[in-house]
């Protein structure tokens, strides 16, 4: 009796991590996994960091892979891509 005590408070612990992940896949990831864009919190639609040689248009870091980034704000730029290098 004591192991489904501690399994049901384990469950009630991870959930709103579950939702907390899901909330974030689908208000960041709502153009597709494999399109050019995603949501901002602020609910714009923002272009995905992409490689170039020079910066592009819009960009608003350099990571530290060498992407560019779009980033609307600081946090979290460049979060899959080493950190950032440099703020333009």
């Amino acid at each position: 009796m004591k192991w489904f005590f501690a399994a049901l408070a384990l469950v009630a612990a991870a959930a709103p991590t579950i939702s907390e992940a899901q909330h974030h896949r689908s208000s960041h990831h709502s153009y597709g996994e494999n399109s050019g864009y995603y949501t901002a919190k602020s609910g714009h639609r923002v272009r995905r960091p992409v490689q170039a040689i020079r910066a592009p248009a819009g960009a608003s870091a350099q990571c530290r892979d060498g992407s560019w980034s779009f980033s609307e704000s600081r946090r979290g730029t460049c979060s899959h891509h080493g950190g950032v290098a440099r703020w333009l």
